[in-house]
């Protein structure tokens, strides 16, 4: 619901990543400790408090875009991505590689928000990062692209189905180019 535009999916996934690096890097240091039967608790508990933390953060350093995210930015808790990796990774990795795994994963989650954002944002309102300077300042004011001059929009392209859509769409188009290369290269895929 959050992906309404290429920067909010920006700012989201970018939280996100703080989230995985940091709650990745603090189970791996602490994963000898913990005790198999508590761990999950543990883990949830560590990755609420970055999360706690990374809100009121940019509720002090990035208050506009802190309005704009708002209430999406607590349910990075609920992440399974978040939990999955603290535990099937970090929980079992040193600490530099499940902070560098936190890292790339988000990076991955940042790019995939940001993509449905950037397609939503296009379809719906002919624009791309449209309010960059909230989360970059004023300096990426540059990255705001009217597309689409006097475009009405598409207004089931902002609303929050819109984003299972395009997920939708976009792994469609990600299966029909895999099977494309495949037949380049020789392979069958099912």
């Amino acid at each position: 619901a959050v992906t309404t535009s290429g920067t909010n999916g920006l700012g989201m996934g970018l939280a996100t990543t703080v989230v995985l690096v940091a709650s990745n890097a603090i189970v791996a240091t602490i994963r000898d400790f913990v005790s198999h039967q508590v761990r999950i608790p543990v883990f949830i508990g560590l990755i609420a408090t970055m999360v706690t933390l990374v809100d009121m953060s940019l509720n002090a350093w990035f208050h506009d875009l802190y309005k704009v995210l708002g209430l999406y930015i607590a349910l990075i808790v609920a992440n399974c991505a978040v939990l999955g990796r603290a535990e099937a990774f970090a929980a079992r990795q040193p600490v530099i590689a499940s902070a560098l795994d936190g890292l790339w994963m988000g990076l991955g989650f940042t790019g995939a928000l940001t993509a449905i954002g950037l397609v939503r944002e296009l379809i719906g309102a002919g624009t791309l990062f449209s309010q960059a300077h909230l989360l970059l300042g004023p300096k990426f004011a540059f990255m705001e692209i009217t597309v689409i001059p006097n475009y009405g929009g598409v207004l089931m392209m902002i609303l929050p189905p819109a984003g299972f859509l395009v997920l939708g769409l976009l792994l469609a188009a990600k299966r029909l180019y895999e099977r494309h290369a495949a037949r380049r290269s020789g392979e069958t895929i099912a």
